[in-house]
């Protein structure tokens, strides 16, 4: 009997989970091809895992319960290798791919349907007080490695490329890359949320073919005038 009264509770935390967490649950299965199953996301993703130790966390943090709060995002860190401080405001449908390395400071903001990479750090610049966290809009992807500093925010629809250093704030629909990064627009276009890494312009390398181009213009008329 005490069997069938463990598969009973197994089965109930099962459905509280997957109801309280069915628009991370649904951004793994939309962004994620390895992604199989609910159940598999649930049991199987850290940064959902992570998500549940951050909720709860969260929840002691409001009502300023001392010690409590730190201490469940330092257990959730052990167990995912990934750091949220429980002060963080977080949207829904945020997804961690991987997770490994991920950092959320305590006064981080972020939107709705943002991905973050490994690694990815949303930090500070140095002993500020206040606001010093970044804050990210909606539809924003954070690449893996990237490193979104100081109290600055990230526009709608944006996506920060891997191992960007981001020190500014971002406007909407744009891309950034570089150490520091840099803007690009995409063609002014909306962030692809399809996350194809391969194909994200690299400004200083425009800079650099249109730097080439000027002095093949310039050799070409040097040419014609001798």
């Amino acid at each position: 009997m005490g069997w069938l009264i463990n598969i009973i509770i197994l089965i109930a935390v099962y459905i509280i989970l997957a109801a309280g967490f069915r628009d991370e649950i649904k951004a793994a299965r939309d962004r994620d091809p390895a992604a199989k199953s609910d159940l598999e996301i649930l049991l199987l993703y850290s940064g959902v895992h992570a998500l549940i130790f951050y909720r709860i966390a969260n929840f002691f943090w409001k009502f300023k319960v001392p010690i409590l709060p730190r201490a469940l995002s330092q257990i959730g860190r052990f167990f995912t290798g990934i750091e949220i401080h429980p002060g963080a405001a977080i949207g829904k449908g945020l997804f961690i791919d991987h997770g490994m390395g991920v950092v959320v400071g305590e006064t981080s903001i972020i939107g709705d349907n943002v991905t973050l990479f490994q690694g990815a750090t949303l930090g500070g610049t140095g002993k500020e007080t206040g606001k010093r966290h970044p804050t990210i809009g909606n539809n924003v992807v954070v690449g893996a490695g990237a490193k979104v500093l100081g109290n600055i925010e990230i526009g709608d629809n944006s996506y920060v490329g891997a191992n960007a250093v981001v020190i500014k704030s971002v406007p909407p629909n744009a891309t950034v890359v570089g150490v520091p990064a840099h803007i690009t627009k995409q063609d002014g276009l909306r962030m692809d949320m399809t996350m194809d890494h391969a194909h994200v312009s690299d400004p200083i390398m425009q800079h650099l073919k249109d730097l080439v181009r000027r002095i093949k213009t310039l050799e070409d008329k040097e040419e014609k005038g001798n």
